[in-house]
């Protein structure tokens, strides 16, 4: 659906991207390319899905979405914004009253991340809006009139969407039965069932599985890499399941970051700042936990956080399942334990321990999207003031996430004093032999991740526990 209309595609290529579609076949131009690798923003959209009766608006970043995923959604580009009478939408006038575009390249993108805002939150924060703009680079403004602008937007006649009809049309176009694209250049397999799913992995063991393509579409866009097969889990309806138990919250893979992010930071508060800072929110939105996890790069953010509170997964291969701790999936860089033609169904991350002291903390050189020099995440039981368990898992310090096993059995049964954190400083550096490159030296990260395990022990040490905004090493940007 564009526009309120149906819109039929003849796919010739499923790794053709939104954006090259909308530019050069509809001569929608008003969405950029800047960097074809989902950073500037320049390029954003929204997409709608029907979610029971109501719409979920969410902004994108078109360049790195393959097209025949957007099958049976809705798509507003800012073209779509314009008034029968040719008036501006409030986000638009808005940007215009307040001074909030210069040269205009990047103007598109900024209003349709307010165009998703606007339609979700009708009374946003400061940080609400600057989360919402973090997907979002303009070198121009300096932001200020843009924040305004954002601030104001709600200040005129408000414009509400037909979203009852839409979401008509919308359930309209769900298939019963998944779509199979047999092409030339490709072939594109998108289920609808899991089983369906199974069944099509194990016969295309060799497929590219595809969820929200935040790393997949760069593949094509930057390394010019052709991917013959492709099955794409966003239609498979099993796997959007996001479930609390009295076990704890199941992820399933087509689960995006921003819900699975909403929800674990409902039962983990210490992993807010992490998850929000994990990426910018069109990134978050397309793509998947699952899909991070399964990606397996030794400074994917998600992973140190998860292994530091026991999470497991779920693997499918036909009709078998099996189950393994997170950090068990990891073999060596890039490689996993994954057999031919399994997949990770689902994240099971455990019910909150209130008894576990947790941290997370993320090192890079800016706040927003921005890849970390070191990710860490650590997870305490104190028996009085003796350590009785104690989780520290690193990403950046080596070539997957890797828990620091040698300093955490040293740990247990020692009292958590100052003498002892000393100590495990030095063990924890003298335990990994990290790279240097563009984001950190070996130096600094093993001089890094033993100050935030003396952080750490300032933040927790029984009877005089430091407030975070208490101590005095920051671990944000440096």
């Amino acid at each position: 659906m564009l526009d309120g209309a149906r819109i039929e595609v003849a796919v010739q290529d499923p790794t053709r991207t939104l954006l090259q579609y909308l530019r050069e076949d509809l001569r929608r131009v008003g969405s950029k390319e800047g960097c074809a690798e989902g950073d500037c923003g320049a390029c954003t959209v929204v997409v709608a899905e029907h979610s029971g009766d109501s719409l979920q608006y969410r902004a994108v970043n078109a360049c790195i979405q393959f097209l025949p995923t957007l099958d049976g959604k809705a798509l507003f580009t800012v073209e779509s914004l314009q008034g029968d009478d040719g008036s501006l939408h409030p986000v638009q006038q808005s940007m215009v009253d307040h001074h909030g575009s210069q040269c205009g390249f990047c103007t598109p993108g900024f209003v349709m991340s307010m165009f998703a805002l606007y339609h979700n939150n009708p009374a946003p924060t400061r940080a609400d809006i600057d989360d919402a703009l973090s997907g979002n680079l303009c070198r121009c403004t300096g932001y200020r009139p843009i924040v305004d602008a954002c601030l104001h937007m709600y200040d005129y006649a408000r414009i509400e969407l037909d979203e009852a009809t839409l979401v008509a049309e919308l359930w309209a176009l769900q298939r019963e039965r998944g779509l199979t694209l047999e092409l030339e250049a490709a072939q594109y397999h998108a289920p609808t069932a899991l089983a369906e799913l199974a069944d099509l992995y194990l016969q295309h063991p060799q497929a590219q599985i595809l969820a929200g393509g935040t790393d997949v579409g760069l593949w094509v866009t930057k390394q010019l890499r052709e991917l013959p097969a492709l099955i794409y889990l966003g239609n498979v309806a099993e796997l959007k399941r996001l479930a609390v138990g009295a076990d704890g919250i199941e992820v399933g893979a087509a689960v995006t970051l921003t819900d699975a992010f909403d929800e674990i930071v409902r039962h983990y508060p210490e992993f807010a700042e992490m998850f929000r800072r994990f990426a910018s929110v069109p990134v978050r939105n397309a793509g998947t936990l699952v899909g991070n996890v399964a990606n397996g790069s030794p400074i994917g953010d998600s992973m140190p956080a998860l292994i530091a509170v026991g999470t497991r997964l779920r693997l499918r291969r036909g009709d078998q399942q099996r189950e393994i701790a997170l950090e068990d999936l990891y073999l060596d860089y890039m490689k996993n334990a994954l057999q031919a033609g399994e997949f990770i169904e689902s994240v099971m991350i455990p019910v909150r321990d209130e008894a576990l002291l947790l941290r997370c903390y993320k090192l890079s050189k800016r706040f927003d999207q921005d890849i970390s020099a070191v990710c860490a995440a650590f997870a305490l039981r104190l028996d009085g003031t003796q350590v009785s368990q104690i989780c520290i898992a690193l990403g950046g310090m080596a070539a997957i996430p890797k828990r620091a096993v040698q300093t955490e059995q040293w740990l247990r049964g020692r009292s958590w004093d100052e003498a002892t954190a000393r100590q495990a400083m030095a063990r924890l550096a003298a335990e990994f032999t990290p790279l240097s490159d563009m984001r950190a030296s070996a130096d600094y990260r093993s001089r890094v991740t033993s100050n935030l395990l003396y952080r750490f022990h300032l933040e927790t040490r029984p009877g005089r526990a430091l407030e975070p905004a208490q101590v005095s090493v920051f671990a944000g940007t440096f």
